[in-house]
């Protein structure tokens, strides 16, 4: 087996890994929100690689084609894209309102005034 024959996984494992880094090492809410995105982005390609099968077409019932790839996969990836934009949305939004009260989006700066406040 080929080890260039598994790029999809290679391309999962750097962006998995360049997401959690980017979560990890920043301060900033919004930088981790990013590294989230990417670090969820790679799951996806991970699940829609995974239900591609070579020389398949889409599942239509007819004479000429008789593999077909998988189509569960990319409906459930298709739910998750759109409960990640919501979720990311909502952080975005959080992230807002924390700016609001605490004028800094720095995870540190937050913590320090959190701990003089109490």
């Amino acid at each position: 087996m080929n080890i260039l024959e598994q790029y999809n996984y290679w391309v999962v494992v750097c962006l998995m890994m360049i997401g959690f880094f980017i979560v990890i090492s920043h301060g900033n809410l919004v930088k981790k929100l990013m590294g989230l995105s990417v670090f969820q982005t790679s799951v996806f390609i991970l699940y829609i690689s995974m239900g591609k099968v070579s020389g398949g077409t889409a599942p239509i019932l007819d004479q000429a084609y008789s593999v077909f790839s998988n189509p569960l996969p990319h409906v459930l990836i298709l739910t998750a894209i759109v409960v990640g934009i919501a979720t990311t949305a909502l952080g975005l939004a959080l992230v807002v309102r924390i700016n609001e009260e605490y004028g800094t989006i720095e995870e540190s700066e937050i913590q320090q005034k959190d701990d003089r406040e109490c």
